[in-house]
């Protein structure tokens, strides 16, 4: 049940609000887990007591479920929820073994799945707002609101496409991106933004030699040595189900054709004397394309988790290190 109310929210809300609750919210949640099962898997109430049965079962539900209906979406936020079920899925395999291994396995693939969550939420924002210069199907991503005299003016089959349109599209100013065919042929647009989410879906899907890859390499290689063959088997099967919404995601950035045009009002756009300096008044603004661009902050982000990302396998200590020591304080304590 928790799992299919996970959707509807990540659908829901802003996707500032959607990026919170998928990465903070769900660190918060596992730490707690994992501490509850540290110091309760000893014994409860003088009686044995162990998480395992528990854990195994919410994982291979989770690993099911976020890949089989994760198949059939289209909706970008909705994938991502089912996405993070899967995920979960391998977190919770890690939790199960409770061994130093696979603790530092888990902290590791929650801080290399957050790192990556956090980068394709940013970028899904970002190409969102890039995009507000562009008309979407004949519709301005600028201009919000639908006339509906034009819409009396056409044929009943358009007026229902655009009808559908709207209500598929709920909430633009703070979710731009909403359906996956939005990002479709999104590479002819900007290349450098298209690279960076396929690299970052690509590292989710667990190809070598991106971070993903070690953090499902590592919960792998815990429950195989704990003698959990068939989730391992499991886990292996279902990361290659889920490739296919990943490489289907980057395939419409990079193989389809787009829905977008310049929209013609900026092409023609210009601005006489708004701009003043001191005394000086500057007569006339000419707005161009290539003079749109995102700011440094959110350029500057995007460029070093995926450089993070990408690169990981040249610089793994450090997170290794964290996950390490994070793991040996806890059977420390």
């Amino acid at each position: 049940m928790t799992n299919f109310i996970l959707k509807d929210v990540y659908d829901a809300i802003p996707t500032v609000v959607t990026t919170f609750v998928a990465i903070i919210a769900k660190i918060s949640i596992f730490i707690f887990l994992l501490e509850l099962v540290h110091y309760t898997g000893k014994s409860m109430f003088d009686m044995d007591f162990s998480w395992t049965i528990s854990l195994l079962f919410s994982s291979l539900l989770s690993l099911i479920i976020g890949t089989v209906v994760g198949l059939t979406q289209s909706r970008i936020k909705r994938l991502f929820a089912f996405s993070t079920i899967s995920h979960v899925g391998f977190i919770l395999l890690g939790l199960t073994i409770h061994t130093v291994e696979s603790t530092q396995a888990f902290m590791f693939y929650l801080i290399q799945y957050s790192i990556s969550n956090l980068n394709a939420f940013i970028l899904i924002i970002t190409i969102g707002y890039s995009l507000y210069c562009y008309v979407y199907n004949g519709n301005s991503l600028e201009n919000r609101e639908i006339d509906n005299k034009e819409i009396e003016n056409k044929e009943i089959e358009n007026s229902k496409l655009i009808n559908d349109k709207k209500e598929n599209l709920q909430d633009l100013n703070n979710s731009p991106i909403q359906l996956i065919d939005q990002l479709k042929g999104y590479y002819y647009i900007n290349p450098v933004l298209s690279l960076s989410l396929a690299i970052t879906l690509f590292s989710f899907a667990g190809i070598p030699p991106l971070i993903g890859f070690f953090g499902k390499m590592m919960i792998l290689s815990a429950a195989i040595d704990k003698g959990y063959i068939f989730m391992a088997l499991v886990a292996i099967l279902t990361s290659v189900i889920s490739a296919v919404y990943y490489l289907t995601i980057i395939k419409q950035i990079f193989f389809d054709k787009n829905d977008y045009r310049l929209n013609e009002q900026l092409e023609s756009f210009n601005a006489e004397a708004l701009i003043t300096e001191d005394t000086d008044t500057v007569e006339k603004v000419n707005i161009k394309i290539e003079n749109i661009v995102i700011s440094s902050s959110l350029s500057l982000t995007i460029s070093v988790i995926t450089l993070v990302i990408t690169l990981f396998i040249f610089i793994p200590e450090e997170l290794l290190s964290l996950a390490n020591i994070l793991a040996l304080v806890l059977f420390n304590l």
